[in-house]
């Protein structure tokens, strides 16, 4: 396995892991907030909440580290 078949399947597995990430994150009224509905504004994440947004900016970090590595092996 070569180095860039490496970082598309590392590139494809983090971005599975941050769709998911983000899925997570619902807020207000879930799934109709992004269709036009009403958000119910702001609040103080807390707990998981925070864990999740701390989470996704890391793998946030890491997939755009791969991607920029992906473009330099290329």
């Amino acid at each position: 396995m070569e180095l860039r078949d490496f970082l598309s399947v590392a590139q494809i597995l983090v971005s599975a892991l941050l769709t998911v990430l983000v899925l997570m994150q619902v807020r207000g009224t879930g799934f109709g907030a992004g269709l036009g509905g009403v958000d119910s504004g702001f609040r103080a994440r807390r707990g998981l909440q925070r864990s999740l947004h701390r989470l996704t900016i890391v793998v946030v970090a890491v997939f755009l580290a791969f991607s920029a590595w992906s473009v330099a092996a290329s």
